[in-house]
């Protein structure tokens, strides 16, 4: 390889990657674990080992690694080598760290998205919203967490800035397992009428009233930290992941 380069013909050979669109069994295995994480089929403290899940699962060790590895750097697992593998405990502090990253990012991600937009993109936004209220007509809140995370990484795509969505993402897992456990049919309804409230300000080009609401729908975590709290302090720990 001449001045540190490679070219077709060197005697280095790379193996040709075969792409499916189809998941991995370690994706499967991911995602069934964080899905019972944020239900609380699987509380926080819990316990739980490769070995075990794999027999449940009925695959190999090796994705089940794969996955806790994978949980572990979201914060939803807490490994401890040669000991034990626990669901981790929810940090108020992870919490509010993610609320913080979250609202300096959307908040200028929103106001954004009022001056770039497309008619298109209120579309899509527009149809997020409706899917959403059938999700709080149904009371499914699977539905509507997932929805909910759509709504905001669409607002990214719209802004032109869609790699802050994966910014936030790695940021928010402790958020997630509030957000899921204090989604009930009063606060899908109130989620819903902020979720409008950001729709209607991006429709009007109204970037002020756009950041205002904003803002406002990511402060209403510190409401559900409170109660969730109520509903179980033993599910909180000090630590921060």
């Amino acid at each position: 390889m001449a001045n540190g380069g490679m070219r077709a013909g060197d005697a280095v050979q790379l193996p040709v990657i075969q792409q499916s669109a189809a998941p991995t069994v370690a994706d499967q295995v991911f995602d069934a674990l964080k899905k019972s994480i944020l239900t609380l089929e699987l509380p926080p403290g819990i316990r739980i080992s490769e070995t075990e899940v794999a027999k449940l699962m009925g695959v190999s060790r090796q994705p089940v690694r794969e996955a806790f590895k994978r949980l572990s750097k979201l914060g939803f697992l807490l490994i401890r080598p040669q000991s034990s593998t626990t669901v981790s405990l929810i940090s108020e502090e992870a919490v509010l760290r993610a609320r913080f990253i979250r609202t300096a990012l959307e908040v200028k991600t929103c106001r954004t998205a009022c001056s770039t937009i497309s008619m298109g993109g209120m579309k899509v936004l527009e149809e997020l919203v409706q899917d959403q209220k059938d999700a709080v007509s149904s009371e499914d809140r699977e539905l509507f967490h997932l929805l909910d995370d759509r709504f905001h990484k669409e607002i990214c795509n719209q802004a032109g800035v869609g790699y802050v969505w994966d910014l936030i993402h790695d940021n928010k897992s402790h958020m997630d397992r509030i957000r899921m456990l204090s989604l009930n049919p009063s606060s899908l309804r109130h989620a819903l009428d902020e979720h409008i409230a950001i729709l209607d300000a991006i429709s009007a080009t109204d970037p002020d009233s756009a950041e205002q609401a904003m803002e406002s729908h990511l402060s209403r975590i510190l409401v559900l930290i409170e109660e969730v709290r109520q509903q179980d302090h033993r599910w909180f720990s000090d630590t921060t992941y």
